[in-house]
């Protein structure tokens, strides 16, 4: 079994087996247990709810529909009046948001989708199998079944059902749902408040021209993107310089006015490498190395009472790991239930003999020109190059120590999963 690098907690307390990599399920299952929700609640009208957390469980306190309705524009009828020629009257004209009248026995309705059902009216005939004899008769041309075409009320939901559970990211769909519901304003968990240092005196922002040795900051960026579409509230970005002693000053600002503190770069064994010592040094490093590639520097720990994740400085390792390490564990500290990632088996559409002792996180499209999905790499693996993370659909897992067959299964996770 992998030593566990979480019970080495005091700054100062690495040894030599920290230098063991942790796997990546352990890792997970680490970060999962650890988790704890970090922020307050807060009220907020449903316009503004959209990616928020809910903090709540929510029960109907309206039957939907709420009465029997038309599921379509056409005319109601009753089966005990229908003549044998099929020609009946029309009594009443039922648009939508109206308060229809008893049928008229011996007759029809005009009735339009949505519209409340008039008492007596057994089924709904669609206006295309009518055909309208002047102003005020029809001529049917089915036999109708009872309940044809009418929705009846609470067929969606009854009052006190369990709407949404607490936890539950609110979307275009869950919104629409309490708005069906009448409900205005909702309890919410308070958004994350990120903050994002990238270390490195080669960074430069973008819109700035660039000096020999210089590299834009894609990172900061990247993250910023990737903490916003979880929900997040990003109010720090900062590039700290390649010292100790501003890597431990930044590190110890940042955690005194945020709920998180994220760190790209400076996670690996360099001589330029400082957040490592830093965080010792302010608190505890509690993992420090996992078995994936890309994404080796990776670290958890606490600088004072605030989290910390260190991602690798390589843009297109630090996004993997974002992904498939860091964004769980913050939707965990955001209040999310959070439902793990299954990857789906597909076939790859390549070969690969080299294998590689860590697990691989490939960056694949789904090829369909066969009519079934095949995975085949986006471009460079480089764990450098993100220009393939725009290309990408998602992620081929391929296992330590394997070889890759074209044709074999591999677990294949798509990006989008990692946002839910």
């Amino acid at each position: 079994m992998t030593e566990c690098i979480c019970d080495l907690e005091r700054p100062g307390n690495y040894s030599q087996k920290a230098k063991a990599l942790l796997p990546v399920a352990t890792a997970q299952a680490t970060l999962s247990e650890i988790a704890r929700i970090r922020v307050g609640r807060e009220q907020r009208r449903l316009e503004d709810c959209q990616g928020r957390i809910l903090a709540t469980d929510l029960h109907a306190v309206q039957t939907v529909p709420p009465h029997d309705n038309s599921a379509m524009d056409g005319y109601g009828v009753s089966l005990a009046d229908l003549p044998e020629h099929r020609t009946l009257a029309v009594s009443q004209r039922v648009p939508a948001g109206t308060v229809p009248l008893p049928l008229v026995e011996g007759t029809a309705v005009r009735i339009f989708t949505g519209a409340p059902i008039p008492a007596g009216v057994d089924a709904v005939i669609p206006q295309e199998q009518v055909t309208v004899l002047g102003d005020q008769h029809i001529q049917l041309h089915i036999t109708p079944v009872r309940g044809q075409n009418i929705r009846r009320a609470g067929e969606d939901i009854h009052i006190g059902e369990a709407l949404l559970e607490a936890g539950t990211r609110l979307e275009a769909a869950e919104i629409g749902l309490l708005a069906s519901q009448g409900i205005e304003a909702v309890e919410v968990y308070a958004q994350l408040r990120v903050a994002v240092l990238t270390t490195g005196n080669e960074l430069v922002a973008p819109g700035q021209a660039l000096a020999p040795g210089q590299i834009y900051n894609s990172n900061a960026f990247t993250l910023r993107a990737a903490l916003e579409r979880l929900g997040c509230r990003v109010t720090q970005v900062d590039v700290v310089e390649d010292s100790f002693d501003a890597t431990r000053d930044g590190l110890a600002r940042a955690a005194a006015d945020h709920d998180l503190v994220i760190t790209t770069g400076g996670v690996s064994v360099g001589d330029e490498d400082h957040v490592r010592p830093a965080v010792q040094a302010l608190g505890s490093l509690k993992i420090w190395g996992i078995a994936m590639k890309p994404g080796k520097p990776f670290a958890f720990g606490q600088i004072g009472e605030t989290p910390f994740l260190g991602l690798p400085g390589n843009p297109m390792a630090a996004l993997v790991t974002f992904e498939v390490l860091a964004s769980d564990y913050i939707r965990r500290l955001m209040g999310a239930r959070v439902q793990p990632v299954i990857p789906t088996p597909i076939p790859a559409g390549f070969n690969q003999t080299r294998t590689n002792p860590r697990q691989e996180y490939l960056r694949v499209v789904l090829d369909m020109r066969s009519g079934e999905p095949r995975a085949v790499l986006a471009g460079s693996q480089s764990s450098g190059v993100l220009s393939v993370a725009s290309r990408a659909d998602g992620y081929l897992i391929i296992p330590p120590h394997q070889t890759i067959m074209e044709g074999a299964l591999y677990g294949f996770v798509h990006r989008d999963q990692f946002y839910r």
